[in-house]
């Protein structure tokens, strides 16, 4: 009986002796004044998973005797189940002659709830309450992370548990650090903190002067995606909590989700707008739309049904990608703007997939500080290349202009030129005359001489035949001028041939500018947006909107849309209606403008339908009556 409770025993012991041993395994962390920080990875982090999230402290402890902790085997360990909490055990050596004053620091600030258990004298342990659940005002250190003070054993090596709760994934980024060290740390970090968020301002602030200046709803897309960013940036860097909300809790536990929605569905409507995807990409343009619809819904959902769902960021990746492809796609087809635009979203892109990859558990390196703040660097050189972008538009649209106030200057200068020609053949012509009149006053003068008895007659007569010529002069312009009005008058008040009608439109540019002043004689309003600012279209007298970019011809909402015949026959066979009063029949229009008897019969139908709609408009219209005919907004 002796024997077998000896054997019992020396098993026990071996078994408690391995158990030791494999709970001693844990890698030391030193406190060393030469080393002013540690980041805890692998071997120097045991970790627990708490399915329950029910276990006490000492039940933890009999659990870490037992050896159920497991050695960290990641650089930056990931809760990974929301419902379970995680119980790390770390080791800080002891450290008697140190001359610095020791903090603990957890990096990822948006921890829900952290607790440590800390050792104190007697085997006791201090037990300290941390998290983002808890007021801002409640932390020893006004600092956006979470930090607690050490007290380095001095007799021997002190063991540390933490206990880590959270609603959404967090990284156990857990750091050793003199208070020296931390505060030269806070110092450099809030110091480049303000210059992130000063260049987001300027960046804004830039684009809020592009605004007043060129009057688009672009540059007031880009102001907001700039704030969304800028607040997303400050809930996630713990910022927004110290300064804007530092009593609410509740609300920064979901307000980096609201302004994760309002960049992306700026950022997507900025898209649209600064590549024209409008016209340079409809199909994009649309399914950004649906993008936009779907995102917004998700949003809803997030507030109103489960708020753990605002921590699927990867959601966002869906905009992101499109905005992406979208600039790629309209880059190819030969739009300059984009080429900025594509580089600022490479970056961005980048630092969204190193983001992820971190959350994800799936960063094959220790998550520095470099790693942890890559998305605000790339957001920086994605706004200043976003900028790039902006003003290469602008310098691309002002060239446009430029191009066309040269072609404006080179029409007028051959404007000017044919009237030089035109005022030289009139000069020519006065000298010729002038000459012809030198001439006959010379014959005069001979005559003169010859009949000196009749000189004072002949002087008469010669006064008074140069009052008859300025006189015959004036009665000459005046009957030229009546001659051109009789014609037009005869011409849109009798029926005449189309010979003679062609004297007053002979060619389709006359047809045009006709039509333009008619159409547009109100003034001009984009029938898409109502804007009234426009310039010259691709075709002959047509308009295209300065905002939207809508061009519409000078034939559109006309009767003479989507006509095939010469525009000269199409306004003499309208005036042949109008005058006829619609009884001239299709062969007599064929014979006449040498046009197959069916086209005249179908365009001659359309006429007469507006003819009957218009009664009233044409019935005292007199000589212009025919062209009240020529708007129709019922054409297609």
């Amino acid at each position: 009986m002796l024997k077998f409770l000896l054997r019992s025993f020396l098993i026990t012991q071996v078994l408690l002796l391995c158990l030791v041993i494999n709970v001693c395994a844990q890698n030391i962390v030193p406190i060393n004044d030469k080393v002013q920080q540690h980041i805890f990875e692998y071997k120097q982090l045991l970790y627990l998973e708490d399915t329950t999230g029910k276990l006490t402290f000492n039940q933890v402890k009999n659990l870490a005797l037992a050896g159920n902790f497991k050695v960290n085997t990641e650089p930056t360990p990931v809760t990974k189940h929301f419902g379970s909490a995680y119980w790390y055990r770390l080791k800080i050596g002891k450290n008697p002659d140190t001359k610095n004053s020791w903090i603990l620091e957890f990096f990822d600030q948006t921890i829900d709830s952290i607790t440590v258990y800390s050792p104190g004298t007697r085997g006791n342990y201090l037990v300290a309450s941390l998290g983002s659940r808890h007021p801002f005002g409640a932390r020893f250190y006004q600092h956006k992370n979470l930090t607690l003070n050490l007290s380095p054993n001095t007799d021997n090596d002190g063991v540390y548990y933490v206990r880590i709760k959270s609603n959404h994934s967090v990284n156990i980024i857990i750091v050793l650090r003199s208070v020296s060290r931390f505060i030269s740390y806070a110092l450099d970090e809030y110091f480049f903190f303000g210059v992130f968020y000063g260049m987001i301002l300027v960046f804004g602030l830039y684009n809020f002067m592009m605004f007043i200046a060129m009057r688009q709803i672009q540059y007031l897309y880009y102001i907001a995606y700039n704030i969304s960013i800028g607040l997303y940036e400050m809930c996630a860097d713990g910022i927004a909590y110290q300064y804007m909300w530092p009593n609410a809790p509740f609300w920064n536990q979901y307000a980096y989700g609201i302004a994760l929605f309002a960049a992306s569905i700026f950022a997507v409507l900025f898209t649209q707008k600064l590549l024209n995807l409008k016209v340079n990409a409809p199909r994009l343009n649309q399914l950004i739309r649906w993008v936009i619809l779907g995102r917004s819904l998700f949003f809803v959902a997030c507030l109103l049904i489960n708020n753990c769902w605002f921590n699927y960021k990867i959601v966002e990746f869906i905009p992101l990608s499109l905005a992406f492809y979208a600039g790629c796609y309209t880059l190819l087809n030969g739009y300059k703007p984009a080429r900025f635009f594509v580089i600022g979203y490479s970056f961005l892109l980048i630092g969204f997939i190193i983001k992820s990859c971190i959350a994800l558990n799936m960063w094959w390196l220790p998550v520095t500080e470099f790693d942890y703040y890559s998305l605000s660097g790339c957001f920086i050189m994605e706004m200043l290349f976003i900028s790039f972008a902006i003003g290469d538009k602008v310098r691309i649209l002002k060239k446009e202009k430029d191009d066309a106030q040269h072609n404006i200057m080179m029409q007028m200068k051959q404007n000017e030129e044919l009237k030089d020609v035109l005022n030289k053949r009139l000069e020519e012509q006065v000298q010729e005359r002038t000459k012809e009149l030198v001439e006959k006053s010379g014959m005069i003068a001979e005559q003169n001489e010859e009949l000196r008895s009749v000189n004072e007659l002949l002087q008469q007569q010669a006064e008074e035949i140069s009052r008859m010529n300025i006189l015959l002069e004036k009665d000459n312009i005046i009957l030229h001028n009546d001659i051109e009005k009789v014609t037009h008058d005869r011409v849109m008040s009798a029926e005449v041939d189309f010979e003679e009608f062609s004297r007053i439109y002979p060619d389709r540019e006359t047809c045009f500018k006709f039509l333009s002043d008619l159409k547009w004689a109100n003034g001009y309003a984009c029938r898409k947006c109502s804007n009234t600012h426009y310039g010259s279209g691709h075709l002959p007298y047509s308009r295209r909107c300065s905002k939207c970019g809508y061009e519409e011809s000078v034939i559109a909402y006309t009767i003479l849309q989507n006509t095939r015949i010469p525009i000269n026959k199409a306004f003499y066979m309208i005036f042949l209606m109008y005058s006829t009063k619609g009884k001239i029949s299709s062969h007599k229009l064929s014979e006449i403008l040498s046009i197959r008897q069916s086209t005249c019969w179908a365009y001659s139908s359309r006429i007469k339908k507006v003819m009957e709609t218009r009664k009233k408009e044409i019935k005292d219209a007199g000589n212009k009556g025919w062209s009240k005919l020529v708007i129709d907004n019922s054409a297609n």
